[in-house]
């Protein structure tokens, strides 16, 4: 290690320009990461957020939340939960918001007023009659507040605010909860049901991992793992597999960079290789030196973009989704060192078919 340090400290300009180079797919592996993450979790974090085990489903929506059409009577085939406190019915109706803030588009749950699906009022209170909601604090924080009166989607009806709950996302809109019949009225405007059993829902979620499905509901119906159904989130596996895949086509690029930056200096230096091994060097230590070399690049290129990308996160606009996982940079880091150090391994086969009479001109 000391002779691969002092050779840098002497060729500041060649290893600078590696370090420089391995900094900046470090970067772009870090920022993807969080963009990755950020998306991700932006994604799925409704979901996350209601602590489920199991969500179940009508069988033809093709595990599809927004095509899962069930009925209220279909409730009754989901055994081993009870309503309220362990099964939860949930319809999702996306839309517009329009009132006083900005409009944009929400997702709007509706639920039972008891279900353990919802979340903690921070401000104001839970919904309790129809007509009212609740909101994220996201959707807060682009205008709207407890009191207003607005209109979601094409329901002419307004609804009031009346608590506002942390901030949380589906499919990277900001969460409304509400009452399935707050729900029917905004989905359905006019719509007249035969019955309060045949109002419509999506998915009912249950909080233990096994659920008893009878022939009591009216629609065959199809239980799923969480993280299957969240697998399943139009455009969530897509654009997770998409941004992976950059990730891992730039840790070939390190080992190949690495590789060609340390192959070429081994190359130029094949007489002072020749005059190390007529001296008794061994291969071994010259290679050492090699790889040493290729794990300072890596580790400094790596501590630098860590740093570089985190500062980055403070300074990004609010609209482009960022979130650091830690522990996932941390893997990250250690396999752009190990891929670092690969390219330096590609050095050592030039280094051991050195002559040292013929490199010193015998």
């Amino acid at each position: 290690m000391f002779l691969a340090i002092k050779e840098m400290r002497y060729a500041k300009l060649r290893y600078g320009l590696i370090i420089g180079i391995m900094f900046l797919i470090a970067y772009v592996v870090f920022m993807l990461s969080g963009l990755a993450t950020g998306l991700s979790w932006q994604f799925k974090q409704a979901i996350v957020d209601w602590q489920a085990e199991t969500i179940v489903l009508s069988e033809d929506a093709n595990q599809a939340f927004a095509a899962s059409q069930l009925t209220r009577q279909d409730l009754t085939g989901v055994k081993g939960a009870d309503k309220g406190a362990d099964k939860a019915p949930i319809g999702l109706y996306s839309a517009g918001i329009k009132g006083d803030g900005e409009q944009v588009n929400v997702s709007v749950f509706g639920t039972d007023t008891d279900a353990f699906i919802l979340p903690k009022v921070t401000e104001g209170q839970m919904f309790k009659e129809n007509g009212e909601v609740i909101i994220s604090q996201n959707l807060a924080d682009k205008g709207y507040e407890i009191g207003d009166l607005v209109k979601i989607g094409k329901s002419d009806e307004k609804v009031k605010i009346v608590g506002i709950f942390p901030e949380t996302f589906y499919s990277v809109t900001p969460v409304i909860y509400t009452s399935l019949d707050s729900l029917t009225a905004l989905k359905y405007p006019g719509q007249v049901f035969a019955s309060e059993e045949e109002q419509p829902l999506n998915i009912v979620a249950v909080k233990e991992s096994q659920v008893e499905l009878t022939n009591d509901a009216t629609t065959k119906l199809e239980q799923m793992k969480v993280a299957d159904f969240i697998e399943k989130l139009p455009g969530y596996s897509a654009q997770n597999l998409t941004l992976n895949a950059m990730i891992y086509f730039l840790f070939v690029i390190v080992a190949a960079i690495v590789g060609i930056f340390m192959y070429v200096m081994t190359l130029q230096k094949t007489a002072i290789f020749g005059v190390m091994k007529a001296q008794g060097i061994s291969n071994r230590f010259i290679a050492s030196s090699i790889v040493g070399q290729a794990f300072i690049v890596g580790l400094v290129g790596v501590i630098i973009a860590v740093a570089a990308a985190y500062g980055t996160s403070f300074i990004l606009p609010e609209v482009m989704p960022f979130s650091i996982d830690w522990q996932l940079w941390s893997i990250y880091s250690g396999i752009l060192l190990v891929v670092a150090i690969i390219g330096g391994l590609f050095s050592i086969r030039t280094v051991a078919k050195v002559n040292p009479i013929s490199a010193i001109g015998g």
